[in-house]
């Protein structure tokens, strides 16, 4: 017999860490629906979300470190995370492939994060039985 009580999701978040909590309130609804049995097929991050992904983020030791906090989340539960390419060029988040392409002096994208770009997005609307959006929010 299947159960049916459990659901897929991809999580598309387009808030920043530190100016929205659009990271904070995606991670722990992320952990609930993980510790209820519930498969999250991947992390989309979009917009000023991409800022998530970066390895040179340095908050104050007295606050929480997002970055480092969702880098750890999807690395325990081997959730994909990608970064929206688009999103990502325009913001400063580089991988090396982009380092080479663009001749940059450094790639400063955190692991376990990818980019893609938006075809990574439609796969998961495709893939998962619900895709959730944590929006900056005005």
């Amino acid at each position: 017999m299947t159960d049916t009580s459990t659901q897929s999701f991809t999580l598309v978040i387009t808030g920043a860490p530190y100016t929205s909590q659009a990271p904070q309130t995606a991670l722990a609804f992320a952990r609930a629906a993980v510790n209820l049995g519930h498969r999250l097929d991947r992390v989309f991050l979009y917009g000023d979300g991409v800022h998530l992904a970066s390895a040179l983020c340095a908050p104050p030791s007295d606050e929480p470190h997002w970055p480092e906090e969702w880098s750890r989340f999807l690395t325990d539960h081997s959730i994909p995370g990608v970064a929206c390419i688009a999103s990502a060029l325009r913001r400063g988040l580089i991988n090396e492939t982009e380092q080479k392409r663009y001749e940059l002096p450094a790639a400063n994208l955190r692991a376990p994060f990818e980019i893609a770009g938006l075809g990574d997005w439609v796969e998961g609307r495709i893939k998962s039985a619900r895709t959730l959006y944590f929006h900056a929010g005005d």
